[in-house]
Order: C-alpha cells, then sequence, then structure tokens
C-alpha cells in the first residue's frame, strides 16, 4: 500500500501519534524529529555581525520552547 504523503513528505503514521499520545518517548522523539526542519523554519532569525553583515541563526531558545509545546500538545489529554 503506498503511503500517505502531503507536499512530498510521507505524513506520520496514526500508529505512532497514538503511541505518542499515550506517552511513548520514542515515539514523542520520532514526532519531535518530524517537525524538526519546521520548527527550525520558524525559529530563524537574521543576525547581524558587529561590520554589518548579516547571517541565519537558529535562535535554540525559542525552538527548545516550541518542542517543549509540542510535547505538552501531544500528551496533553484534555
Amino acid at each position: 500500500m503506498k503511503q500517505p504523503t502531503f507536499n512530498g513528505r510521507v505524513l506520520l503514521p496514526m500508529s505512532v501519534i497514538e503511541a505518542a499520545r499515550a506517552g511513548d518517548p520514542l515515539a514523542v522523539e520520532r514526532v519531535l524529529r518530524y517537525y524538526d526542519r519546521y520548527i527550525n523554519k520558524l525559529c530563524t532569525r537574521t543576525l547581524y555581525e558587529e561590520d554589518g553583515m548579516p547571517h541565519m541563526r537558529v535562535n535554540e531558545y525559542m525552538k527548545h520552547r516550541l518542542q517543549a509545546k509540542l510535547v505538552k500538545a501531544i500528551v496533553n489529554k484534555n
């Protein structure tokens, strides 16, 4: 059977999502890895050197906050 895709990316299987909601740490880690590129994109900022040269960096604090919110949303059963 062909895997379902969205924009060319294979979707997470429902079994992984259900296991993550049940609190399985390996499943939660898999969900975090699945969304890692998207979170990095959201947290990328342009920083400027003293000489005015721009460079792109991932704001690690913001990335950890978004990952924590994602885990909380996954595990929260309300």
